[in-house]
């Protein structure tokens, strides 16, 4: 590994050698030699953020060899990749399927919206924090047309109140809402609402960003409510970023086909013909990404969802236990609070002061978030990412 990618960072104490230039197949034989994880500075710091996070030393081996994206190999990969994306979902690959889109998360909502609903649509935002909002600008910029029911980040969607929307709205086409809106870390109740929406309006659409709990918080596809959601590679499944992914139903895609697409390079019904035409993307993909993630699948396949999200949770409830020793108290009442991420008040005391104290975790080789809610004093921590209990530990031990 060359000094200036992190040389000796890799390395456990006392190593005396550096790989350069070497094969991915030589590296792993001699992978006893790393230390589990990079050591924390603050150049480099142990990310307790939503994503980007913190990824293990074995995905960051895979970006040590170069792809070439017309590689056979490269195009299985792909295939595999796309279908275990569809079984993590529980979904059957014969009815769902997977699109991979390169760019960020917020690519994929970009893409997924301005594809499928057509210019006679009118799409329902169900806000509670600025990932909602976010998906209300998308829809302004597209002139799509929409409407929006938005709560305070505090409050979880009122399913009567969706209900009778939908009821008094016929021309609604699609439904949108966020499962983890990490604004402050609650989880929305997407089974409820997709009952809801299918019970009232069957013909509608339900469209889901679980951008920051796929992978991480149980999802499951076999009720048939969910048609499309998105989700990316940096996220609980504990790849890099790169790009991001939406999953579909195969009818509900087949029915959107009719709608022009809005961009070229976000067309996602065009993408998914070229994926299912030779397995390749239409513009570069990013292959050190996509290598990377498809080991991260193995890792999560080896944790296993249910113990990936046993140790968000347990990570969460030790943060929040102990911050609330050392004084904080969390912006979400405790039954709203999610594994993903929590956001912390700032202390009403005169001596604290967020940017010194952001500042002074970071040179300890821990990064946090700041806040994102305009009406309070806060910062957030995530609990994802590969942390363990004992890292939640060590961030406590610092703040004393």
């Amino acid at each position: 590994i060359n000094a200036e990618y992190g040389g000796s960072r890799f390395l456990s104490p006392g190593a005396d050698m550096f790989i350069r230039g070497a094969d991915i197949s030589k590296l792993r034989r001699v992978k006893t030699k790393f230390t589990k994880r990079c050591a924390s500075t603050k150049e480099h710091p142990l990310l307790f953020t939503p994503g980007p996070l913190q990824t293990s030393l074995t995905v960051k081996q895979t970006m040590l060899q170069d792809y070439g994206s017309r590689e056979e190999s490269f195009i299985a990969v792909i295939k595999k990749i796309r279908n275990k994306l569809v079984v993590l979902a529980d979904g059957d690959t014969s009815l769902y399927t997977a699109i991979i889109m390169q760019g960020s998360g917020t690519f994929g909502i970009e893409s997924l919206l301005s594809s499928t609903i057509p210019p006679s649509g009118n799409l329902f935002i169900i806000i509670n924090g600025e990932y909602g909002r976010r998906m209300q600008t998308i829809a302004k910029i597209h002139r799509i047309k929409h409407s929006v029911l938005q709560y305070k980040e505090n409050q979880h969607p009122n399913l009567n109140e969706i209900a009778q929307r939908l009821k008094c709205d016929p021309s609604i086409s699609d439904v949108a809402v966020v499962h983890s809106e990490t604004t402050s870390g609650i989880i929305n109740d997407i089974r409820g609402i997709g009952s809801i929406i299918k019970e009232v309006s069957p013909k509608v659409n339900f469209l889901v960003d679980a951008m920051s709990s796929f992978g991480g918080v149980p999802l499951s596809l076999k009720d048939g409510t969910i048609d499309h959601f998105v989700s990316s590679s940096n996220k609980c499944i504990q790849g890099v970023p790169g790009f991001s992914f939406v999953i579909s139903k195969k009818s509900s895609l087949l029915q959107s086909e009719l709608s022009e697409a809005r961009t070229l390079s976000l067309d996602l019904h065009q993408q998914y013909r070229d994926l299912e035409k030779n397995g390749q993307f239409r513009f570069t993909p990013p292959t050190h990404t996509i290598i990377a993630f498809e080991q991260a699948l193995k890792e999560l396949e080896v944790e296993t969802l249910q113990g990936r999200y046993n140790r968000y949770r347990k990570n969460a409830e030790v943060l929040v236990e102990g911050m609330k020793q050392l004084g904080f108290e969390t912006y979400l009442d405790s039954e709203k609070l999610g594994p993903i991420i929590t956001t912390f008040l700032n202390p009403q005391h005169h001596a604290f002061n967020f940017k010194i104290f952001y500042q002074k975790l970071l040179e300890r080789g821990i990064a946090i978030y700041p806040n994102k809610i305009a009406t309070i004093d806060g910062f957030r921590i995530g609990t994802i990412g590969h942390i363990f209990e004992k890292d939640i530990r060590y961030l406590l031990e610092t703040r004393k």
